[in-house]
């Protein structure tokens, strides 16, 4: 989730923080001792992968899973190692990382349903220090939130569920491969067409442009498609789905006047994401009242 365009990879095991060999153990015993409480919920078999949220495209097999997932892996320790240097990794004892592996640990147990390969990734949540107001979820399961995203909306534990949800319905939904598969593809057509009419060096940045566009068209599509399973995915997870409503409308007023127009930007414009959720909130609101709720709260940061 991002309240501009970005084009990153996305979507721990908890590892090692970088340059802390004593504090693994510990982020490790905390997340897997969580996650052996999650799956005490409702077994995730409901969540059938025939249901039309978790459905992936077939563009996402043209690249392979494993390329997708190692790549990300990389860029996810870079990140970490980046922050870690800046002193802006939190360590496990902060209580919004706390409170960000908890949510994560109710909702990792549903993912699985969704897509096989979720039950190898080695899921990790990291807390980075930053102004920005976003979070993402890497291909493998990595995902990381910026702090500026808790603080600046002060969101309550339904709203980050909404989020978590989402960016790892983009993890699921293999958006990353798909996006590969048809960006590489459109500019190798294209490049082909430019050839074949003698268009040259400048059919080739037309190709490119192209290129872009369709690629910024896909990124709409995949923020819809996200925001549809992340609804359910916190919903069985036991977080109110309505926060999605409460979570759009406090992004619109922190990006009063930032957002680019819709048809210029990967993400579809607060009102058309607000109304799509309240479309879905009849479907998804008998799964919330079903599922096990959350025995721990937490407090926005002050």
């Amino acid at each position: 989730m991002n309240s501009t365009p970005h084009t990153d990879t996305r979507a721990e095991s908890f590892v090692t923080r970088p340059g802390c060999s004593h504090c693994a153990a510990p982020q490790r015993r905390m997340f897997t001792g969580l996650l052996a409480a999650a799956a005490l919920l409702p077994a995730t078999a409901a969540m059938a992968t025939s249901i039309p949220e978790c459905r992936r495209s077939p563009a996402a097999g043209l690249v392979p899973a494993q390329q997708v997932e190692g790549a990300a892996q990389q860029q996810y320790v870079q990140i970490l190692r980046e922050a870690q240097s800046q002193n802006a990794l939190a360590p496990a004892s902060d209580a919004q990382l706390q409170r960000l592996r908890y949510v994560a640990a109710r909702i990792v147990p549903f993912t699985p349903a969704c897509n096989d390969r979720a039950s190898q990734w080695r899921w990790e949540v990291h807390l980075l220090n930053s102004k920005q107001i976003n979070a993402f979820c890497m291909p493998g399961g990595k995902i990381a939130f910026y702090t500026g995203i808790l603080q600046q909306l002060q969101l309550n534990d339904d709203e980050v569920a909404m989020i978590m949800g989402h960016e790892v319905a983009h993890a699921l939904l293999e958006h990353a491969r798909e996006r590969m598969a048809k960006s590489g593809g459109t500019e190798l057509v294209l490049r082909g067409a430019a050839a074949l009419f003698g268009l040259g060096g400048l059919g080739d940045l037309a190709a490119v442009g192209a290129t872009q566009l369709l690629s910024l068209r896909f990124g709409r599509e995949d923020e819809s498609e996200a925001d549809s399973l992340g609804l359910l995915l916190a919903a069985r997870s036991g977080y109110d789905p309505a926060a999605g409503v409460t979570l759009w409308q406090k992004m619109g007023k922190a990006t009063a006047g930032k957002a680019p127009p819709q048809w210029l930007s990967t993400h579809p414009a607060g009102d058309t994401r607000i109304r799509d959720i309240q479309s879905k909130l009849p479907a998804v609101q008998p799964l919330f009242a079903r599922a096990a709720k959350p025995d721990r709260r937490f407090s926005a940061p002050a």
